[in-house]
């Protein structure tokens, strides 16, 4: 599974950052691994400097094998915490998808 961080200019989207996330999005998903090809984070700063306490916007795209492209979206006040509730909406997004396709097989 490929994966691929980005952050806008607003952002301070260093190395370590991109590394924290990976680690703890991999950890969530290792489960779904093999029916995923890339994971694909966007961080952006969307009230520039209100700074306010839905200003970072994060998306998670998850792409299956073979199927459309899953996409979530959250909002907080820091780029962590704004990664973190769109990796549990993405888990649970996951968890219906799949386990559908998993009972109908």
């Amino acid at each position: 599974m490929d994966f691929q961080f980005n952050s806008d200019n607003n952002i301070d989207g260093t190395a370590d950052m991109a590394t924290q996330a990976e680690t703890r999005i991999r950890e969530r998903l290792a489960r779904f691994e093999g029916r995923l090809t890339r994971i694909e984070v966007h961080v952006r700063d969307i009230d520039g400097t209100n700074n306010g306490p839905d200003g970072i916007e994060a998306s998670i795209e998850a792409r299956p094998a073979g199927g459309q492209p899953m996409t979530v979206t959250d909002r907080a006040s820091k780029p962590e915490a704004a990664v973190n509730g769109a990796l549990q909406k993405l888990v649970a997004r996951m968890d219906s998808e799949f386990g559908k396709l998993d009972r109908v097989r």
